[in-house]
């Protein structure tokens, strides 16, 4: 028997047509992701299966963008490259959201901060190290990642911060990393590095004027807790 494609069924349950002439907003998340993997299996229409995927996620995308390829691979009738559509289409949809936010947009709370990188930072697995270069308006001059590591920790080196700050000529940053385990207070370690860093800062008359730590939905602020 074979897979159920698309092409197969009834006029009114074809996702891409229903795109064509009713428009994308028309769609559901599963037919949005029926398109992406164009067929389903021997037992289902790529609609239902998946419903089914997002079914296991509690029709939620956020968690959805969490599954790995071989997580996906999982479910009957998905493959290596169907995962992989799955997960590049999320991947766009979250970096359409981070490249929305200007770069020119300034800085007024620790929340501004944290809208700014939650698109990258929210949802990871492991932990990253980010800043954020500031002009003298507390505009965004550049974001960018220091480090990467595993689930509880990166390393940071403290040269590279300053070096960039050096080169766009900053005189603020803002300091970022995650915590996939979704707490929010920060370590003893989390605390003397950000003293490190301030104090590095200092000499070079580049201020840290907060360090924020993100979680999937939240953050905590260094600067608002009175720590910094």
């Amino acid at each position: 028997m074979k897979k159920l494609s698309i092409k197969s069924w009834a006029l009114d349950d074809r996702p891409r047509e229903k795109m064509l002439f009713k428009g994308q907003t028309s769609l559901s998340d599963a037919e949005l992701i029926a398109i992406l993997i164009g067929s389903g299996n021997r037992d289902e229409s790529a609609v239902a299966l998946s419903k089914r995927i997002l079914g296991s996620v509690n029709n939620n995308l956020h968690q959805l963008s969490k599954l790995s390829i071989n997580e996906l691979m999982h479910f009957k009738g998905v493959g290596e490259a169907k995962a992989i559509s799955i997960i590049t289409a999320l991947e766009l949809g979250k970096r359409r959201h981070f490249e929305h936010i200007p770069n020119a947009e300034k800085i007024k709370s620790s929340k501004d901060a944290f809208l700014i990188m939650q698109p990258f930072l929210s949802d990871l697995q492991h932990e990253e190290f980010w800043v954020v270069y500031l002009n003298n308006a507390n505009k965004v001059l550049s974001k960018k990642q220091i480090s990467k590591g595993g689930l509880n920790s990166t390393l940071v080196d403290v040269r590279l911060i300053f070096k960039k700050a050096l080169e766009l000529l900053a005189v603020g940053v803002i300091l970022y990393h995650n915590h996939p385990s979704g707490k929010l207070s920060p370590s003893l370690s989390d605390k003397q590095l950000t003293q490190k860093i301030k104090e590095a800062g200092a000499s070079l008359d580049i201020k840290v004027l907060d360090h924020l730590i993100i979680t999937e939905k939240t953050y905590f602020s260094f600067a608002d807790e009175s720590i910094l």
